[in-house]
Order: C-alpha cells, then structure tokens, then sequence
C-alpha cells in the first residue's frame, strides 16, 4: 500500500473525464488499496482515482466515524441510476481543493450500479452522507468539482485562489 500525492485544483487533470476499468484484477486492487491508504491519510472520507492522476472510474469510500471499525467501500464503474426527487443540502468539501468547504444540494437518495472490488456487479440504496459522497465522488469521475455546484462568484473567487497559490510555489 502506497500513500499517492493528490492533485490540487486548478490542475487541468481534474476536469478529464475518467475511463471505464476494464478488467477488476490484482491492479486493480492494489489501486484501491493504495487509494483507501490515500483517502485515510490525508484525513477524507471519500476519493476517486482521477485525484491521485488515475482518468479511470474507480472511487474508494468510508463514512465510518472517528472510534468506529473501517467501513471501506471500492466502487468501480459506478452509474447513478436512480435518484430521488427529495433534495438535501451538505457543507462539501474536498481533498483537491483544501480547506474550502460550501453548502451544495443533491439528491437526498441515490441506486448505484457499480463492481466491487471483486468484479461483481452490486446495486446500492444510499441515502444521507452516503449519497452526497457517491455523488461527489462520481461527479469527479465526469470532470465535475463540488465548486460546480455553487455560484459562479464564489467558484471564480475559489479557482483564482487556488490558481494564484499554484504559481506562487512555482
């Protein structure tokens, strides 16, 4: 298990769309693994391999709280493919764009068809702190930021921040 350095906006990575993973095998794994290490590292709950530079649809979570055993989910290929008329507001905030939190509102409910890390097709019924992290995650796997979800003001005031703080350490 490896500890992999995560990619900060404004880098133009995060916008890529990811691929599909082909083949659920031992490298597979060993990424999910490496992102689960990532994810509990840095400290997040949520994390998709296109924020350690991998373009491939392939996300790890855990909402487990602090003093609870691990919950780890892999999800691989996942396809939202229902989600509730119901709304739910949470503040958001993510690993590639640190220390910026903001209120977004999503689906409060959400089925996802993804593979687990076996490569067997599941469906999950998620509701709460599960969903809105489904679908931050899964958001990442289509170029999509939380930052996207909120007003244009705010989200120009982010990316110049974050822009102007790249090129300061260059």
């Amino acid at each position: 298990m490896t500890i992999k350095p995560l990619i900060i906006l404004p880098d133009p990575l995060l916008r890529e769309v990811s691929r599909p993973v082909e083949r659920v095998d031992s490298e597979t794994r060993t990424l999910a693994d490496d992102m689960l290490d990532t994810m509990y590292d840095a400290p997040g709950i949520g994390l998709a391999a296109i924020q350690i530079g991998v373009p491939r649809r392939l996300l790890v979570i855990d909402i487990a709280r602090e003093g609870e055993d691990k919950q780890p989910l892999v999800v691989i290929n996942p396809e939202i493919v229902a989600s509730s008329d119901t709304r739910s507001v949470y503040e958001e905030g993510c690993l590639s764009i640190p220390d910026y939190y903001a209120e977004v509102e999503r689906p409060s409910e959400v089925t996802v068809r993804f593979l687990d890390r076996e490569g067997r097709e599941q469906m999950l019924q998620a509701d709460g702190l599960l969903a809105t992290c489904l679908q931050h995650e899964i958001d990442h796997l289509d170029g999509v930021l939380f930052i996207d979800h909120i007003s244009r003001l705010k989200r120009d005031m982010v990316i110049r921040k974050f822009t102007k703080a790249a090129k300061a350490k260059v």
